[in-house]
């Protein structure tokens, strides 16, 4: 499949994108905005547990907060989705069936990618079987900075494919592509390919989720809809834990992108440890008092 030229990607002034960042995050928000943020950001939620010791029971738990964050503040919104290995999605689709909340799980050999191509598919056609609504596919960095673009392209369209009508969430493991010009090739290419989202990290390399390299992959989203008009969502992983950062998040968005993409639909935080921050945070607004840690789970 022939593919654009990523060496066309445009030139990242890495400066720029850092002191743009830091001017951003110096914006103040009043007490009634910084409620609707905190509600909004923990509407946008991907709760997620992507350990080897994960167990059925394990996630019918997250389940459950993802259905009622707060166990005396019902009126609160619930979280955008449940992130799950493949083989436990059946059982995360059990316990979220009648809800809202979608049901994710990360394939395609999560995290290292290190996998033929035909095990990649055949774990992501499992997941959709068993009930995902999203997945979330890591690319093969190794193809990507030898620069076999077309190899990483056509494993993104086959994935695709696929998962059809369901969102496929694109992982690009920014702290492992080197810089920021890498970081909008792959963002321009993962998009071309097909994807729903994109997001930044798995999780489990550092450097995670950083703002910089969220800014860098809103401006690629931001120019492929002015080419295309197809929104393109943007996902945040690793590293955000506290509801000041996801609020300085939230700001670039909509300075980057506009409104129309606060929705989780296009934004989502893979954060599970952000939620009790959040929780924290928008009662300490509403009351004026802190709550102890121990009135929610450790999830």
């Amino acid at each position: 499949m022939n593919i654009p030229d990523y060496s066309q990607s445009p030139p990242i002034d890495q400066v720029g994108v850092e002191e743009r960042v830091a001017r951003l995050n110096s914006r103040s928000i009043k007490k009634e905005s910084k409620i609707k943020a905190l509600e909004m950001a923990l509407s946008m939620v991907d709760l997620t547990t992507l350990e080897g010791m994960d167990t059925a029971g394990k996630v019918i738990q997250l389940c459950q907060k993802a259905k009622r964050p707060h166990p005396y503040q019902p009126d609160l919104p619930t979280v955008a989705a449940v992130c799950v290995y493949p083989r436990l999605v059946s059982v995360a689709e059990k316990a979220l069936r009648g809800t809202s909340i979608h049901v994710a799980s990360v394939a395609t050999a999560f995290p290292s990618g290190m996998a033929p191509l035909e095990v990649k598919l055949e774990e992501t056609r499992q997941a959709i079987e068993d009930g995902a609504d999203e997945v979330d596919m890591v690319i093969s960095r190794g193809e990507f900075l030898e620069g076999n673009y077309n190899y990483v392209f056509d494993e993104i369209a086959a994935v695709k494919e696929i998962v059809g009508k369901a969102h496929l969430k694109v992982i690009l493991e920014t702290g492992e592509l080197q810089t920021y010009g890498n970081i909008r090739k792959a963002s321009d290419l993962a998009m071309h390919a097909g994807a729903d989202f994109i997001k930044t990290s798995t999780g489990k390399v550092k450097p995670a989720a950083t703002q910089p390299v969220t800014l860098v992959m809103l401006e690629a989203i931001r120019d492929y809809y002015y080419r295309t008009g197809h929104m393109v969502g943007m996902k945040p992983a690793g590293g955000i834990r506290k509801a000041k950062q996801a609020i300085q998040y939230l700001v670039l968005v909509n300075e980057t992108l506009g409104g129309n993409w606060l929705h989780p639909d296009y934004f989502r935080f893979g954060a599970s440890s952000l939620t009790n921050d959040l929780l924290l945070q928008i009662v300490k607004q509403k009351t004026g008092v802190y709550q102890s840690l121990d009135y929610f789970s450790n999830d």
